[in-house]
């Protein structure tokens, strides 16, 4: 899914300038990286902006710019300011996502420039029309995570791309001078993709993408010249790349905002003031991937007192006036954790 804005974005690498120098090469920048969520016509999507193809093909970029203590008093503010910049959003809810620091996830041949350490923010919005948006695309988050993707089953991908080939790799012996995991390959490949019986961990998100760039397997690997990536003969395409390290920033935000949803009303942020509880479940699957029980669930929303009818109705094409809710506030000054508890049925292997 798309919805597109108009013109063409900066590379990420605009304001990189490489320099031979020791003492510049030594030097440290801070870049602000933008996970901007929403969900639009019951799929789950993120902003990105486009720049020239990098070495593996990748254009997608998420929304990014230099922190200037010049210009910016704040962190968050320097994020607001690029974010307009880029796409002509005004952001609403934000909040700081992680700080990306590892070099070499976007090395480049001879690369002498300041070492860029990222901060992820996690912003959530809603997706109506252009919002605002005059730059940039709506991508459904599950182009670049297709494995994520639980609404109609376990997907085939994991199965029969991703299960066969990460059991190969956990029989691999390690190579030299890399550091090993206490926890033997095997046992976090089943962990992380819920096989042989293990339950699926919906929040896992970074962990499995983590997996599959070690295991070689995805095409930023190949591109940061990993061994693992090119031991293989054949690699699967396992999801749209994004550039430099935005595919693991934009998995940490899916990890944060599933956590999230869970134990705070984060949820009606990418809600209309207004909606039906048809309406919440979908948003809800969409953001936590498998299909809910819609009694189980609206027994939930309603018993929590998440929500209060409003007093009309929304009829919807060949079906019966559905009730339409809004978010009940009062319920953040009667306990302190008010989320949609809900779980994740079961995997099936």
């Amino acid at each position: 899914m798309e919805l597109s804005g108009r013109r063409k974005p900066t590379p990420e690498t605009s304001h990189r300038t490489p320099d031979a120098d020791a003492e510049q090469s030594l030097s440290v920048g801070i870049g602000l990286n933008a996970a901007i969520v929403a969900v639009a016509e019951n799929e789950p999507v993120a902003l990105v902006v486009r720049g020239d193809a990098d070495r593996i093909g990748a254009t997608d970029i998420l929304p990014f710019g230099p922190f200037n203590p010049i210009e910016h008093r704040t962190l968050e503010s320097g994020l607001r300011a690029w974010v307009h910049d880029q796409t002509g959003l005004d952001l609403g809810y934000a909040e700081q996502l992680y700080t990306f620091a590892d070099r070499g996830r976007h090395a480049e041949p001879d690369d002498t420039a300041p070492h860029v350490v990222s901060i992820g923010y996690l912003a959530l919005t809603q997706a109506v029309g252009h919002h605002g948006l005059t730059n940039g695309v709506w991508r459904s988050w599950y182009q670049y995570f297709p494995w994520e993707d639980w609404r109609r089953g376990r997907p085939e991908i994991i199965a029969h791309e991703i299960e066969p080939r990460l059991k190969v790799w956990a029989e691999k012996p390690h190579l030299p001078k890399t550091i090993q995991s206490p926890i033997p390959r095997a046992d976090r490949v089943r962990i992380c993709f819920g096989l042989d019986g293990m339950a699926w961990d919906e929040e896992k998100v970074l962990e499995r993408f983590e997996m599959l760039y070690e295991a070689g397997l995805v095409d930023e690997a190949l591109r940061d010249g990993r061994s693992a990536a090119r031991e293989w003969s054949e690699r699967p395409k396992l999801g749209l790349p994004m550039q430099s390290d935005h595919r693991r920033i934009l998995a940490t935000a899916i990890s944060r905002t599933r956590s999230k949803i869970k134990y705070r009303p984060v949820v009606f942020e990418l809600m209309p003031d207004e909606f039906t509880l048809y309406e919440l479940q979908k948003t809800v699957e969409a953001i936590l991937g498998p299909h809910l029980h819609k009694q189980n669930f609206r027994r939930l929303v309603e018993g929590a007192g998440l929500v209060e009818p409003t007093g009309d109705v929304k009829t919807r094409t060949g079906g019966r006036p559905a009730k339409l809710f809004r978010f009940r506030r009062d319920v953040l000054l009667e306990r302190p954790a008010p989320g949609v508890r809900v779980s994740a049925p079961p995997s099936r292997n």
